[in-house]
This record gives structure tokens, sequence and C-alpha cells, in this order.
């Protein structure tokens, strides 16, 4: 990739960006502002060099959702002049985004005359304003997706040791692959979330009503494992509404697993505090049923970490900023889906075409 900071001459320039700034918007206002505080730092780069910028963004998936609350708020963190940024039409909006036509690629790149991708957590999607666009003009990579790249490969490209990776959420295909390969690279991996129900059922334990995968994919080999780590107590609720921590192999067939247990809790904690590089993606519990409490406890301890923190993964990073504590990690991704590939293949359609 190159770095913007390899273009010799931006006056004058007119320069058009890729940056994901599809936030939570709830009644015309954000809720969270970290992916677009994590955008600023290029534009800002950009437009103090003299460019002219042209914002590309998606909102929502069918691209109806309406950007303008995403402009006044970007607008207020920035304090940029509107006559130095532009923002484009939702790009969802228009048919041959996510097909990637060559058409729309084209239309977009009549825009400007370079195109800057900062937007790591939609680069593992070929579409029009990722890939097509990059294909046409002169390309280079935003400040926060050479950060991502960065912190990411730190995992897979000689890692430290002793090295904990905590894989939570669910999504079992999506997952697979990031548990294999880590089951080499890492000392530890421990699985929480919907995926340990998997795990834990496979191991002969009863897991009454919890969300479990119908594919196998191979979990017995996995089990054999030393490695692999399941969690020793959960937090059941019961058909009452009630809720009981209990043995992993002691749960009711008409209970539901919604989080790790105690005792689960005090040994990552252990491991948190012995590890020199901890990678995390997924919550471990059902954090919208009230199955938050193990996630953020472990989150706080990691805060205090004496070794590399690494945070990926959408609801994960959504916790943290509730939390407010997304400065007191070494790095937090933007990505969901696009953390996952990346983490899994060491690059994104998005990233590759940027040469």
């Amino acid at each position: 990739m190159q770095s913007i900071k390899k273009i010799k001459n931006l006056k004058g320039k007119k320069v058009v960006v890729r940056v994901d700034f599809n936030v939570p918007v709830k009644d015309g206002k954000v809720e969270d502002n970290f992916r677009i505080k994590k955008g600023i730092p290029t534009i800002e780069y950009l437009v103090k060099n003299g460019a002219k910028v042209i914002i590309l963004m998606h909102l929502g998936k069918d691209g109806s959702s309406d950007i303008t609350p995403v402009i006044k708020e970007f607008f207020r963190l920035s304090k940029l002049s509107k006559d130095k940024v532009e923002f484009y039409k939702n790009v969802r909006s228009f048919k041959g985004e996510e097909e990637n036509s060559k058409e729309l690629s084209k239309g977009f790149a009549k825009l400007g005359d370079i195109y800057v991708n900062d937007a790591f957590s939609v680069s593992h999607r070929a579409h029009a304003s990722v890939v097509g666009i990059a294909k046409i003009l002169p390309s280079y990579a935003g400040f926060q997706l050479e950060e991502e790249v960065k912190n990411l490969s730190m995992v897979f490209d000689k890692p430290k040791h002793p090295f904990l990776f905590i894989l939570g959420g669910a999504k079992f295909s999506t997952k697979m692959p990031l548990i294999k390969k880590y089951l080499k690279l890492a000392d530890s991996v421990f699985v929480g979330g919907a995926l340990a129900n998997d795990f834990l059922k496979a191991n002969g334990c009863e897991v009454g009503m919890s969300l479990t995968d119908t594919e196998g994919y191979g979990i017995d080999k996995l089990l054999k494992n030393k490695k692999l780590l399941l969690p020793i107590d959960v937090l059941v609720q019961k058909k009452d509404g009630t809720k009981e921590i209990k043995n992993s192999h002691q749960v009711l067939k008409d209970e539901t697993i919604i989080d790790i247990g105690p005792q689960s809790v005090e040994y990552l904690n252990g491991l948190v505090k012995s590890s020199k590089l901890i990678l995390w993606n997924g919550p471990l519990g059902k954090y919208e049923d009230g199955g938050d409490l193990a996630t953020k406890k472990i989150l706080k301890e990691m805060t205090k970490a004496r070794g590399i923190t690494i945070i990926g993964g959408g609801d994960t990073v959504a916790l943290i900023s509730d939390m407010k504590i997304e400065n007191k990690f070494t790095f937090v991704s933007t990505g969901g889906g696009a953390t996952l590939d990346f983490l899994s293949s060491g690059t994104l359609p998005g990233i590759k075409v940027l040469k």
C-alpha cells in the first residue's frame, strides 16, 4: 500500500476519500462517533496540504438512510471548513455499488484526481467505492487503514508470547478459520459467547435452549487441542427469567446460557495478566439479554495489562465505547467482518488494489 504521505503535491487536487462513517443514528443524532473520530486525521492532513476532499460513505444497508446527522457530527468534531470538504451521496443508494459496477466506478472516479481508502471496515467488500474506483485513479491508503494493517499484522507476523486469543460472539462459519489458525499461532485460545455452546455440546455438555450451529465444522478434532479453552462455569437464564451460575456440565434442557461465569472470568483474568499479546474479538455473552458482565470485567482487566492489547469486532467495540475506555488499549479496530477476514487471510480486496 502507498501512504497518502507519498503524494508529492496535493495543492489544488480533488481527493476522493472512502470512509466508513456507518454509525448508529437515533432521532437524527449520532449515538457513537468512534468511527468518525478515527477518520478525521486523514481528511485533516489532505486539507492542510491544499486538497479539496470529496467523501464517499454509506449509512445503513439499502442506501435509504439520510447521512445529514453524520455530516453534522463530522463538522462538529473536525472544525474543518465546508468549502474544503464535501460529502457525496450515500453510496449504497447507487445501483451497482455492491456489484462493483464499472460504470459506477467510473462515475465515482470523475469526482476527483486521487483516491484514498480510509475505510478498513468495508475493505473486505469488492464494491465500486472500495475496489472499482481504486483501479481507475492513483490510489493511496489513509492513516486509519494503515493503522489497522500495522496493528492487526502484529498478531500473525512474529507475535509476542505468551499470546492469548479470546474469541466470542456467534457466526460460527466465519470464525472457524480463525480458531484453526490461531490454535497454531497462539498459546491459548479461549472460546466464549454462542461459539462456546457448540464446543460444550460436542464435549458432552447439555446447553439447553442456547444458540448453537447445526453444522459440525470438525469440532471433535479441535477439542483434543490443549490450547483450546472453554468456559468452566456459565450464567444461565431459566424459563421463569431468573438467572443462576452453574458449572458448564450442569445446564438443564430448559435453560439458556447467556454469559460465562465468575470462575471462567477469574481464570481468563489470570491469563490476561501473564500474556504479552492479547487479541480479542466478539463478546463472551448475550449482552443484549444482560450477559455483558463477564465481558466488561475482562475488558477492565485488559486496560491494566502490561502486554499488547488488540480489540476487534463491532459488538465488543460498542461496549468499549459505552464504557469510555477506547484509549486504554494498544489498538481498537474499527472493523467487524473486515477484522475477521484480515486476521484470517492477512489481506482484503480493498487493500490488494492499493498498489
